[in-house]
């Protein structure tokens, strides 16, 4: 078995890339660095560096090779920053991977699995389930969402198995805690490495389900190996809600720091989001108990404390500056 994964040197994209290795999987990890780390890549795997964006690039991955399957986990997630960032949203969520199935497609890939997400639901939609119509509320959700309807047509047209993971707020080792824009875990653990207090938008009772990674790579990584999973859409990450003001008190307990809160403006943001997975559970039945906040976040605490504090790292250049939150500029 063949697999190309992209955003291997990434955080989910590096995870399913392990997994496929134990599977028994040859891997092709590809990652542009945007906001991976070559370190992360697996070994075992046959790196390629490049960006998606380009479709030279995106066919030079099949001169040398075939795949069975497609694992499409690269992508810019900030929610939140997408609204300021609209052509590199749409550019790099959706036109690389429209130039990845078009590949996919031409070079006839048993299975493409896709990541999307949980904002493709937008707001109101509580537990959100899969038989919900979504109502994106942001580009980066629409940028998702447009994919998975895209794999719908594909798959009619030309006959191209698809697989789409709607995961929601993963966390764990080797996340990326040097962006400021997203992996809230991330954030307040840098802060507390450099003694900053941990920065909450609005008054912190916004609620997420937050998800362990060994909980959701897994899944993704044995996926095409399910024929039950094929064309079909999926919730996976966790069940129980937390809210942003719990969060911080369990993140200051395991990096051993005071709980120091400092509340910013609030922004524009769905406020309470968690997911039904009667759906996943049904296909994937559970092998083990989901690994709880207290038991993740501590196992995250400890890699963070041997990487030390990371200088938090800037978007480039932001393409609307209207309404965008004063810790962003």
């Amino acid at each position: 078995m063949k697999a190309l994964v992209t955003g291997a040197a990434g955080f989910i994209g590096s995870h399913v890339a392990r997994h496929c290795l134990d599977l028994g999987m040859e891997v092709t990890a590809v990652d542009d660095l945007s906001g991976g780390f070559v370190d992360n890549v697996p070994a075992g795997c046959r790196w390629v560096q490049g960006d998606l964006v380009e479709p030279t690039f995106v066919n030079s991955l099949w001169q040398e090779t075939t795949y069975d399957y497609v694992y499409h986990l690269a992508a810019y997630a900030a929610e939140g920053l997408s609204h300021f960032i609209r052509r590199y949203n749409y550019l790099t969520n959706l036109v690389a991977s429209v130039n990845l199935l078009n590949a996919s497609i031409n070079k006839e890939v048993s299975c493409f699995v896709f990541t999307s997400s949980i904002a493709v639901y937008g707001t109101g939609q509580t537990p959100m389930s899969e038989s919900m119509k979504p109502h994106p509320e942001d580009p980066y959700g629409i940028s998702k969402y447009a994919m998975e309807l895209d794999l719908e047509s594909a798959k009619r047209q030309f006959g191209t198995d698809y697989i789409v993971f709607r995961p929601h707020n993963v966390y764990g080792e080797v996340q990326n805690i040097a962006d400021k824009y997203r992996n809230v875990i991330g954030i307040f653990m840098n802060q507390c490495l450099c003694k900053e207090p941990m920065s909450v938008f609005g008054d912190g009772l916004q609620t997420r389900a937050f998800s362990y990674i060994d909980d959701v790579a897994p899944i993704i990584a044995k996926s095409p190996l399910t024929p039950a999973a094929r064309n079909q859409i999926f919730n996976v990450g966790a069940d129980i809600s937390y809210s942003i003001l719990d969060l911080a008190t369990a993140v200051a307990e395991a990096m051993d720091a005071p709980r120091n809160i400092i509340h910013l403006p609030p922004r524009n943001e769905v406020v309470h989001a968690f997911s039904d997975h009667s759906k996943i559970n049904a296909v994937f039945p559970l092998t083990r108990s989901p690994v709880l906040l207290e038991e993740g976040i501590a196992k995250m605490a400890a890699w963070v404390k041997s990487k030390g504090r990371a200088v938090p790292t800037s978007y480039g250049t932001v393409e609307i500056s209207k309404n965008l939150p004063v810790s962003w500029l």
